[in-house]
C-alpha cells in the first residue's frame, strides 16, 4: 500500500469509542502506541440512525463534522470530503455494512498491535511511536501514513481478503507493515520516478520486519504463489528493476492480471531485506540496516541476494 498513491504510526492506548473514560492502567502499564477507533463507532451510531442509514448526504455530512486528529489528516491525504463519501455511500452500500463485521475485531486487532509494536520497541529501539487511527472513509484506500501517523479505512481493508483471507490476521499485519513505514527515511518521500527496485525494497523492508513484529508477512499469498519459482521470478525482476515502478508489473498494480499478482515486488525486496540479515553477524544491527536504508542499489549489493537463492 502506498505511501501517497497506497502508504506510513502507532503511542499510548485509547479504548475505543470512549473518550475520556478513566485508565484502569497506571502510566507505566500504557502501551506506547495510541490506536484510535472512535470515529469508527461515531459512524455506526450515526448509521444506526434510521432517517441518516436512508440518507446518505445527511450521514456523511454528520460523521465528517465531528473527525478525530487522525481522521482529519486521513480526508487530506485522501481527498475525503462529504460528496465523495456520500457517493461512496450510495454506490457501494455493501461495502460500509459489511465493514460492520470487521469494526467487532478491532478489540483483538489493538490487543496484537500493542504487542507488535511493543516487540518494534525490542528489535529497534530507535522506533517513533505516533498514532494509529482506524476510521471509515470513501472505501477508496484501505491504508497510508506519514510521520504523524498511520490511518486505516476500516471498509476498504475490510474487504480486501486478496491480501490475506483472515480478517484479523489482515488487520494486524497490514497495520504492522504500514507502522513500519513511519520508521524508514526512504518511506517519507516518494517520487514518480522511483524504480522498480527502489519501491521493491522499501516496500520489502516493510515486510521483513513486519514478520518480526507479528510472526507473518502482511502479503502472504504471494508467498505461496511463489513457491517453487523463486529463480524464474527473481531472474525476471532483475531484468525490469531499473524501469519506474509506477506503470510495473511489480509494483501498485492492485491484484494484478493475467495470472501475474499485485505487488509481486514486495515479495522480492522481503527476500532481498531477508537475505541481508541471515548474512548478518549482528542481527540488532542488521535490523537497522534494513529500516534505515537510504541506498537501494547499495543494500542490494550488501545483501549477497541472487535469484533463487534458499533463505
Amino acid at each position: 500500500m502506498r505511501r501517497a498513491a497506497a502508504i506510513a504510526i502507532l503511542a499510548a492506548a485509547l479504548i475505543a469509542g470512549a473518550p475520556g473514560r478513566a485508565s484502569d492502567t497506571s502510566p507505566a502499564d500504557k502501551p506506547r502506541v495510541e490506536i484510535v477507533t472512535s470515529d469508527v463507532d461515531r459512524f455506526f451510531a450515526l448509521a444506526d440512525d434510521p432517517a441518516l442509514a436512508a440518507a446518505p448526504d445527511a450521514l456523511a455530512a454528520r460523521y465528517l463534522a465531528a473527525p478525530s486528529p487522525g481522521l482529519v489528516e486521513f480526508m487530506a491525504l485522501r481527498r475525503i470530503t462529504p460528496e465523495r463519501l456520500a457517493k461512496a455511500l450510495r454506490d457501494k452500500p455493501d461495502v460500509f455494512r459489511d465493514a460492520r463485521r470487521c469494526a467487532g475485531l478491532l478489540g483483538d486487532v489493538r490487543t496484537r498491535l500493542v504487542a507488535a509494536t511493543d516487540r518494534l520497541a525490542e528489535i529497534y529501539p530507535a522506533a517513533q511511536f505516533p498514532p494509529i487511527t482506524i476510521a471509515i472513509g470513501r472505501a477508496s484506500s484501505a491504508g497510508v501514513g506519514n510521520n504523524k501517523g498511520v490511518y486505516i479505512g476500516l471498509e476498504q481493508l475490510c474487504m480486501a481478503k486478496f491480501i490475506e483471507a483472515d480478517d484479523e490476521d489482515r488487520f494486524v499485519h497490514i497495520i504492522a507493515h504500514e507502522y513500519v513505514h513511519v520508521q524508514q527515511p526512504l518511506a517519507q518521500v516518494e517520487s514518480a520516478d522511483d524504480t522498480v527496485l527502489h519501491a521493491a525494497v522499501v516496500e520489502g523492508a516493510a515486510e521483513f520486519v513486519t514478520e518480526q513484529m507479528t510472526g507473518s508477512v502482511a502479503y502472504p499469498l504471494l508467498h505461496q504463489w511463489t513457491r517453487g519459482r523463486e529463480k524464474e521470478l527473481e531472474t525476471a525482476f532483475v531484468a525490469e528493476k531499473d524501469g519506474k515502478a509506477n506503470g510495473s508489473r511489480w509494483l501498485y498494480n492492485q491484484q494484478g492480471k493475467d495470472g501475474w499478482p499485485g505487488d509481486l515486488g514486495y515479495w522480492v525486496g522481503y527476500r532481498i531485506a531477508k537475505a541481508h540479515y541471515n548474512r548478518a553477524p549482528d542481527k540488532a544491527a542488521a535490523i537497522k540496516a534494513i529500516i534505515e536504508m537510504r541506498d537501494p542499489t547499495a543494500f542490494l549489493a550488501e545483501s549477497g541476494w541472487s535469484p533463487g537463492i534458499k533463505l
